[in-house]
């Protein structure tokens, strides 16, 4: 064999398979990661990935996500599971403002103890006690146009009143689509509450109401509103004969 023939040989077989393959891997190819956790090699990995869509919602509600469960063995699609996270409760409203709560308060007057005194304008009921104070509570007054004013005494008392509407609220009321019911029992549902004080020859009283959130405002036909408890203690401690001044 010539002699250049045998040195190339011998060159070929002092390179291994092994050095070639150094050789040609010393700058490994860069790892590409799919953008997307749900491509169909990523699931065959096995393990889980969780990736949340939210839905866009323009009005206050709870905000929905759905969560890609992908178990060991599935291939053909990803389990699907709904999380809901609740909002939470927004504010709520004090039921009624804390000036309104009953209270002793100095006031200056020239009526005399026991009389019931109520300024409209503020809300307010004074029941006038001695030595220049009174004991104050919320009301609630006749809404615009209902408003009144003048002096009378309690001719009546009823506890858990039975309530009559007037034919002219009832007539008033329908017109709004409001139907009233010509009579109703005395009790929790009935809009003159726990108690009522009737005054004069009018239809006007002093009562409670199942509104309670409605003390301070003017929302009622003419009478004067109070919470329940409030016009319990009232009426426990004024008696027919009292006179009621309304300014």
């Amino acid at each position: 064999m010539p002699k250049t023939l045998l040195l190339t040989a011998s060159l070929l077989l002092s390179f291994s398979p092994a050095t070639f393959a150094a050789e040609r891997y010393q700058s490994r190819p860069p790892v590409i990661v799919s953008p997307d956790l749900t491509a169909p090699w990523v699931m065959q990995l096995g393990g889980s990935a969780t990736r949340p869509v939210v839905y866009a919602n323009p009005q206050p509600a709870p905000r929905v996500y759905q969560r890609q469960v992908i178990r060991r063995g599935q291939t053909n699609r990803p389990l699907v599971q709904q999380v809901v996270t609740v909002r939470p409760n927004a504010p709520v409203k004090s039921q009624i403002e804390p000036m309104y709560l009953p209270q002793m308060v100095s006031y200056e007057t020239k009526h005399k103890p026991g009389t019931i005194v109520i300024d409209t304008n503020n809300r307010f009921l004074y029941l006038v006690m001695e030595g220049g104070q009174a004991r104050r509570y919320g009301v609630g007054v006749g809404k615009p146009g209902f408003e009144w004013a003048g002096a009378h005494k309690i001719t009546r008392k009823a506890e858990w009143p039975n309530w009559t509407p007037p034919q002219e609220m009832i007539t008033r009321e329908a017109a709004k689509g409001h139907y009233l019911p010509t009579h109703m029992a005395g009790g929790p549902e009935n809009p003159l509450g726990a108690r009522a004080m009737y005054l004069g020859s009018t239809l006007y009283r002093i009562h409670g109401t199942n509104a309670p959130w409605t003390i301070g405002s003017g929302v009622s036909s003419g009478c004067i509103r109070m919470r329940n408890e409030d016009v319990v203690d009232l009426y426990e401690r004024v008696n027919v004969g009292t006179t009621v001044i309304v300014i």
